[in-house]
């Protein structure tokens, strides 16, 4: 964030919207990360082929950009394991449990004026902050 520019967040977010409208327009499906991962685990045939390339451009694009960057992200290595994994297991829960992710809800509902999704997001965003907030000023890591 020490190089934090707008024109990357303005590449970023329409290189995304771009994704989620061209998987709307040819495949007719939502965007949703979530959706698309549980979904590959339970299909097979040709509704898999679409999952595995959507995902493996994912991927691949990261990797594109993290190679592409002057100054590529760094991952943190100093929180306790046990803390992220817990992590991990609370989005699985919480993507469970909102029936979607933040991309599915924040881009793609969002998107198409769907009510559930814009307080499906305000409650990813104020858990968030939250989180932020409690993990900084409570319990003492981050910053």
């Amino acid at each position: 964030m020490e190089h934090f520019t707008p024109v990357s967040a303005l590449l970023g977010g329409a290189l995304i919207g771009l994704s989620a409208v061209l998987l709307l327009w040819f495949n007719g499906r939502i965007a949703g990360i979530s959706g698309i991962m549980s979904g590959l685990m339970a299909t097979d045939g040709g509704n898999r082929q679409w999952r595995v390339a959507f995902l493996t451009g994912m991927l691949l694009g990261g990797a594109a950009g993290q190679l592409l960057m002057p100054d590529p992200i760094l991952f943190r290595t100093d929180y306790p394991t046990a803390l992220i994994i817990a992590g991990g297991f609370l989005v699985g829960f919480g993507t469970r449990l909102g029936n979607g992710c933040t991309s599915g809800h924040g881009i793609c509902g969002i998107a198409l004026g769907s009510k559930r999704s814009i307080v499906a997001t305000l409650v990813f965003m104020a858990t968030g902050l939250l989180t932020v907030f409690i993990m900084r000023h409570i319990v003492g890591l981050g910053a």
